[in-house]
């Protein structure tokens, strides 16, 4: 019996409630989420700086967001807040549309993923090839990267930094008289000592150590560098009120390309960090539901003035190793935020931005999937041509662009593989080479193809679908024409699609008016329904359970109807 309605949607904090929840899991939970919080606190100011926005938006979606997220989830381990991955779209958004445009944005992208998750349309994410998640996460590696480089440097551009990677390396380089050496000696430092922690001491966290050595030094020293105080003149100590952002139809119009971009790139990224989470421990997700909770998630965030929520895998598998038992240990990392928020806000001040985008240059380098980048380009052709055409269009286009191609293009070669795993068993090639013409201008043809008269037998193997219909109907017909009897054994076809089906029915018609017979044998029921269907049905086509009984029938020269 499948499962109820009800039950696809319950989160999984109710699940864990119901198996007894104890002290010793609160406990376990609270130690996790104290962890994962101090990690996240770098990481949601840094993220929302590298968007264009000041850092209090990075920490109203990881409070507000991250506990929506692990309250209404389908993960147990699930941490959601402003991931890298959206540094890209947010950042375009905000330049194009302005901060308010970019809030209307996040709260459509809520209803959108609210509805994909109710139309259980979560599983079909799953299907994005995998050449297509390295390239997009790679691409966007190397644009975050390229974004912190005026912070890394402490560069003063003339005027707005742009947001293509090309004008804005030119724009970068014509700045470079400008770099100022004490905020390179703060972010040289910063990635020493991140690096140099996270291998001498790896339980440590070494992203809140960096900054806030960073900015006592900064503090102590009186460097020259632009903090978050001299920017954004510091952050608040509370959550704002809840407000609706304009939601005019003109406007929803306006942003819904935009929600939709951040709908698909927050459903990849929250159902992979899921994945994640069900192999460190072993439990099951559930996609539909998750993205339900993404979605209430980024229509929360949104209205506190918070940017785009999604699960974050970093942060997710943090959580996992620091002990988790359940979703309590997310929701604890959000009020863990809001009580860092309103006891150390005048401290936030004094954090220097390349701090920050030293911060953000780890990231950018850790989600760079190097070794699998490399895997992919010696594996096949199609598996390179996937993941170049996915990253060359991330970096020098758009994200969306890059995955809608590489989605494509993938697409496309995973039907010509299924293509050609289709056979018909004649002794004829299904998929041939292109060859060159023969010298008289002339295609060449082999007179033993016409066969002999008698009963021709062809086995189909494979799931016969549109990708192979083509070619198996030009087969069958190139195949033979003098036949008394063809018997078509599809004992070996899982699925009959409906050009498939049509292929075959048009086959039969051409061999009624040749007055040959047409024996199918071994059609499964599902497989017979769908020829019927087409009109591959009796008198026309003859079904028989057996090839043996089809073939011999068609030798007996049987013309009597079913």
């Amino acid at each position: 019996m499948p499962p109820r309605f009800a039950e696809l949607f319950t989160p999984k904090l109710v699940t864990v409630l119901r198996e007894g929840y104890s002290l010793a899991g609160f406990k376990a939970d609270a130690v996790a989420g104290l962890t994962v919080a101090i990690v996240a606190l770098p990481l949601s100011m840094a993220i929302a700086i590298a968007s264009g926005v000041g850092p209090e938006r990075g920490l109203y979606a990881s409070i507000v967001g991250g506990l929506i997220v692990s309250a209404l989830g389908g993960s147990r381990f699930q941490i959601g807040g402003p991931a890298g991955a959206f540094i890209v779209l947010v950042a375009a958004t905000v330049m194009q549309y302005g901060v308010d445009g970019l809030i209307t944005a996040t709260l459509l992208s809520g209803l959108i993923l609210m509805a994909i998750g109710f139309f259980r349309l979560g599983t079909f994410i799953k299907y994005i090839p995998y050449p297509v998640t390295v390239g997009f996460t790679s691409g966007i590696a190397l644009i975050i990267f390229a974004s912190q480089l005026k912070d890394l440097l402490g560069l003063t551009l003339s005027g707005t930094e742009p947001g293509p990677v090309v004008p804005k390396l030119e724009a970068l380089a014509h700045a470079l008289p400008t770099m100022s050496a004490a905020a390179v000696a703060v972010a040289g430092a910063s990635i020493a000592l991140i690096f140099a922690l996270r291998k001498f001491r790896p339980h440590w966290p070494a992203f809140l150590i960096a900054v806030a050595l960073a900015a006592v030094v900064t503090a102590l020293l009186g460097l020259p560098v632009e903090t978050i105080g001299t920017r954004f003149g510091g952050i608040p100590r509370a959550l704002p009120a809840p407000h609706l952002p304009d939601l005019s139809p003109a406007r929803v119009v306006e942003m819904l390309p935009s929600a939709l971009s951040f709908a698909l790139l927050g459903g990849i990224e929250s159902l992979l960090s899921a994945v994640v989470a069900d192999s460190m421990t072993g439990r099951r997700h559930r996609s539909n539901c998750e993205l339900v909770a993404q979605g209430v998630a980024n229509i929360a965030s949104a209205l506190f003035g918070g940017i785009c929520v999604t699960g974050t895998i970093a942060r997710t598998a943090t959580n996992v190793r620091a002990g988790a038992r359940g979703p309590v240990s997310g929701m604890l990392h959000a009020l863990f935020l809001l009580a860092f928020m309103a006891v150390a806000a005048p401290l936030a001040s004094y954090i220097p931005l390349s701090a920050l985008a030293a911060v953000l240059a780890v990231v950018a380098w850790n989600m760079a999937e190097k070794h699998e980048f490399g895997v992919l380009l010696r594996a096949s052709r199609g598996d390179a041509v996937v993941l170049l055409a996915t990253f060359l269009l991330v970096v020098f286009r758009d994200l969306t662009e890059g995955i809608l191609a590489g989605f494509g293009i993938g697409t496309l070669l995973f039907l010509h593989r299924m293509a050609q795993s289709v056979e018909v068993e004649t002794g004829l090639p299904l998929v041939e080479e292109d060859r060159a013409d023969s010298a008289n201008g002339r295609d060449d043809y082999d007179a033993a193809l016409s066969g002999d008269e008698g009963v021709a037998v062809y086995r189909i193997s494979g799931a016969f679908f549109f990708g192979a219909a083509g070619a198996v109907g030009a087969a069958l017909d190139r195949i033979g024409e003098h036949p008394r009897a063809h018997v078509i054994d599809l004992s070996a076809v899982p699925l009959v699609d409906s050009s498939a089906a049509a292929s075959i029915a048009g086959f039969a018609r051409r061999a009624e008016r040749t007055g040959a017979a047409v024996f199918i044998s071994g059609a499964r029921t599902s497989v017979r329904h769908m020829l019927f269907a087409h009109g591959a049905r009796p008198p026309q086509v003859r079904y028989r359970h057996t090839l043996e009984d089809a073939v011999a029938e068609a030798r007996l020269g049987d013309k009597a109807e079913d």
